[in-house]
């Protein structure tokens, strides 16, 4: 069996993990970052592509169990209040004017209070091509824990396993209700997060903050949290998106897609794939080759894709070209042999033909021994233009028999609360 994950052709590197697995929807996310960053004793690194100082991390029992302030900026705060040696550095891409209708403005003076923060540090990011973003999902509590994936801490990401199509905590900061959504959060302790933790520093210096000085790493990974699923692996492989630029000089990193095109054309039996969207033209031209190839066996292949876009921008710019590519690849696998399905959720309670469950997941499992899952759309700004990071596990060891158990337990969990089996407490 031939490894898919080769460092300095699909990842940046694989590197040592004490503990890994995966926070499945926001409230397992929310919590488990929450968690983590009450034990924080020196940092907590945030980076996003968009946050929010008013979104409630918690709700109903996990809230009812707290003292402390549930808020995002106000639970910082406290944090800080009682430990002053605790630093927040937050990284938020400095978003386009398409966005400014739905982001919470002047979030460089809330954040720091007015200036009398001094140790809450916010930083909008624009070190990126022109037309690009920076899209990755990172939080890293004191280089011991790291949570990487799909979901920021801002407005309309909460929700919990269940979906319900109506839930009086599904609400943002305004008091409006916003539909069902579901998405994935990967975790990491030990040498990984640390790594990671120097991938921001790197970040944070290229955004203008200057190098960061966080305090030597001691060693200490006894931070503890709450996870959906674990991943027995003691690796695991961190890969990137990064387009050209002159400013910062950053030469083009294409990790994220040369992974998809690797591990797409090891699938041997089964490609199962949750994403916001399916319009990579580099994701559609691999599977087209593993699909035409007469000598390999057939697949088959499930994928997971919102019903419906979200906003008039994506439905113009993605949906016509994401039409035509799933056209394409049912024919071609009807013609081929292989089984392919292509499903959308409905939530609980399910009103009508517009109500769906929003999937907003990045995530692909190949044979049950190869699992990815980070902020890495499979359209093409995912795979080219915006920044990115994903984290991926593979089993490649015959003998290695508890990590393919448990990427196919996290695809049951998954297609069982698709189907509505994911009834969270």
């Amino acid at each position: 069996m031939r490894r898919i994950l080769v460092p300095g052709r699909n990842c940046l590197e694989i590197t040592d993990a004490d503990e890994s697995g995966l926070l499945i929807d926001a409230r397992d996310y929310y919590r488990a970052f929450y968690e983590a960053a009450k034990q924080a004793g020196h940092y907590i690194l945030l980076a996003g592509w968009q946050f929010n100082t008013r979104v409630k991390l918690l709700h109903g029992s996990d809230e009812a169990r707290e003292k402390r302030q549930v808020h995002l900026l106000a639970f910082l705060m406290e944090l800080c209040s009682v430990n002053k040696d605790l630093h927040v550095l937050i990284l938020s891409w400095d978003f386009s004017a398409l966005y400014a209708l739905d982001r919470e403005w002047f979030q460089d003076i809330l954040f720091s209070n007015w200036g009398q923060n001094e140790q809450i540090h916010f930083r909008f990011d624009s070190s990126h091509a022109m037309g690009a973003s920076h899209h990755r999902k990172v939080a890293v509590i004191d280089g011991a824990v790291a949570f990487v994936g799909g979901m920021d801490l801002c407005e309309a990401r909460w929700d919990d396993r269940r979906h319900l199509s109506e839930n009086p905590y599904r609400v943002g900061p305004t008091g409006r209700p916003y539909p069902p959504v579901h998405d994935i959060q990967g975790f990491v302790r030990g040498k990984a997060a640390a790594r990671i933790a120097a991938l921001f520093c790197e970040w944070w210096s290229e955004s203008g903050g200057g190098m960061p000085v966080l305090p030597d790493f001691t060693g200490d990974y006894s931070i503890r949290v709450p996870l959906t699923l674990r991943l027995p692996s003691s690796q695991v492989a961190i890969s990137r998106t990064e387009t050209r630029s002159i400013i910062p000089d950053r030469t083009p990193v294409t990790e994220i897609r040369q992974l998809y095109l690797d591990a797409i054309y090891a699938a041997e039996d089964l490609i199962y794939i949750e994403n916001q969207y399916f319009s990579s033209r580099a994701v559609y031209d691999a599977l087209l080759r593993r699909l035409s190839d007469p000598g390999r066996s057939r697949l088959s292949i499930i994928m997971v894709l919102p019903r419906e876009a979200h906003g008039l921008l994506e439905k113009v710019s993605i949906i016509r070209t994401q039409a035509w590519i799933i056209e394409s690849v049912l024919e071609l696998a009807a013609r081929t042999g292989h089984k392919i399905g292509i499903f959308s959720t409905v939530p609980d309670g399910y009103r009508g033909e517009m109500d769906q469950t929003y999937i907003h997941t990045k995530l692909l499992i190949i044979d049950d021994r190869f699992l990815m899952v980070g902020s890495a759309n499979t359209n093409n700004r995912g795979m080219g233009l915006d920044t990115e990071l994903n984290l991926s596990w593979e089993a490649w060891a015959d003998d290695d028999r508890a990590l393919p158990r448990s990427i196919r337990n996290a695809r049951v969990s998954l297609l069982a609360e698709h189907i509505g089996g994911g009834r969270a407490g």
